[in-house]
């Protein structure tokens, strides 16, 4: 039987389980999507039961296969998002969508409560993003559904919930606190003293490093469980752990992250209100970063492209990057703003090739903006970019023009925000050294 661990990597669209062996090669892989399901106010959300079912589902399968002996288990899924269970484990309010619209008064009062709208973004690094500050919503329960927060015995993370399912243990874990939730002060490494002041504190689990484990049992076999990670913290683990040097990693998908582990320095007004801010690593150490909604506005205006001259999307895979059309779009001014592209006619574009290479050239000017906001100083020598725009041959020639001093590297690794929630609890399921090869690099020339 193979050693193996378990991944559950829980994204918006596509939840995934991965089985990785000790050299952490993909062995087996499942993929399920779900229909969302709503909540009492009509506004779309996770389907839980589903997720649930799923979960034991997958498992069944794999612990049945004889040539896996799984010896762990982990998770990833994306942030903002909580599971309010009580005293006997079970749901008892949807896990609302991070995109619901959340009362502005609500949110103005907790902002002049503690000192001003950019004062409390500051202290807690999270910018004014209602929902998206996942320890609002937790508020927003206490103010508007007293009945229910009242039955609320723990708000778990949805990693930690998953992880629950599991180990029927509870936990925080500081990666999923460390992501724009509002609840964590950065300076004082602790709660803000709104969760305590409006005693949300109690209904939190303990707080665990992102390496903690519990044992478990599943068909009488026993395993490791470890407590889940937050997606984009888990997917620089692998980076954190084979690179020491400085360096950003720009992880793509539908937000665009640019983290640089190497930034320590306060965050600032001007920061904050560009989508900067720190999110907290596995093991509670800050890590600055600066967010841009470019993988959705990228999937947006590529429709748009292709519905106007008539093609399949599929076509702009297999794109190369043509220097001449990239010289030719230079007359325009092209905007660092992400909105900048939709604001553009699409008949001033000979082609759909021409209109392609102009989106991503909109693209990279305004990553340009974001991964700037990070950099600090000359430290940073190499960046990595992993993600969908990793494989997008425009876009990495682009930005490698733009950092001609840099070294800019597409980093191709398998799964790596699953890879990363492996990694983390590496020692507690293999025997093997950690491979140093588990990142494939391309060097970009500027």
């Amino acid at each position: 039987m193979t050693p193996v661990i378990a991944i559950f990597d829980v994204g918006k669209t596509n939840k995934k389980l991965f089985l990785f062996d000790e050299h952490y090669q993909i062995v087996f892989e499942r993929s399920a999507r779900f229909l969302e399901t709503m909540d009492e106010d009509g506004d779309p959300c996770e389907n839980l039961e589903s997720l649930r079912l799923s979960v034991f589902d997958s498992l069944h399968e794999v612990f049945r296969r004889e040539e896996f002996d799984i010896k762990a288990v982990n998770f990833t899924s994306y942030g903002a998002s909580f599971v309010y269970i009580n005293e006997a484990g079970r749901p008892i309010a949807p896990l609302y969508n991070y995109l619901k619209p959340f009362p502005a008064d609500i949110q103005q009062q907790l902002y002049t409560d503690y000192g001003g709208e950019e004062q409390f973004s500051l202290d807690t690094a999270s910018p004014a993003l209602g929902s998206l500050n996942s320890g609002l919503q937790l508020l927003r329960i206490k103010e508007t559904k007293p009945d229910i927060f009242n039955d609320i015995k723990h708000a778990l993370h949805l990693p930690q919930y998953l992880s629950f399912l599991m180990s029927g243990r509870v936990s925080t874990d500081m990666t999923s606190i460390g992501c724009h939730t509002a609840l964590w002060d950065f300076n004082r490494k602790d709660y803000h003293q709104w969760v305590k002041d409006k005693e949300l504190e109690n209904k939190f689990a303990p707080i665990l490093k992102g390496d903690e484990v519990f044992d478990s049992t599943f068909l009488g076999s026993e395993f490791k469980v470890g407590i889940g990670l937050h997606d984009s913290s888990s997917a620089l683990i692998p980076y954190l752990l084979n690179f020491h040097e400085p360096f950003v990693l720009i992880s793509t998908g539908t937000w665009c992250i640019s983290f640089n582990p190497f930034n320590d320095s306060p965050l600032r007004a001007d920061e904050l209100k560009q989508d900067c801010l720190f999110y907290l690593s596995y093991t509670g150490s800050p890590v600055k970063a600066s967010r841009l909604f470019a993988g959705y506005e990228h999937e947006v205006q590529s429709r748009r492209i292709a519905n106007y001259f008539q093609v399949s999307p599929a076509k702009f895979k297999s794109l190369r990057i043509d220097w001449d059309i990239i010289a030719k779009l230079q007359s325009q001014t092209i905007s660092s703003s992400l909105d900048a592209f939709s604001k553009t006619d699409l008949d001033i574009y000979k082609d759909y090739v021409e209109a392609y290479h102009a989106l991503i050239l909109f693209l990279v000017h305004a990553q340009l903006a974001s991964t700037g906001l990070v950099m600090q100083g000359d430290r940073v020598k190499r960046i990595f970019v992993d993600g969908g725009f990793s494989r997008n041959d425009i876009y990495m020639n682009l930005l490698a023009r733009s950092f001609p001093e840099m070294e800019i590297y597409a980093a191709s690794m398998a799964q790596a925000t699953a890879i990363g929630a492996a990694l983390v609890i590496h020692r507690e399921w293999n025997k093997q050294a950690i491979p140093n090869d588990i990142i494939e690099l391309m060097y970009y020339r500027g």
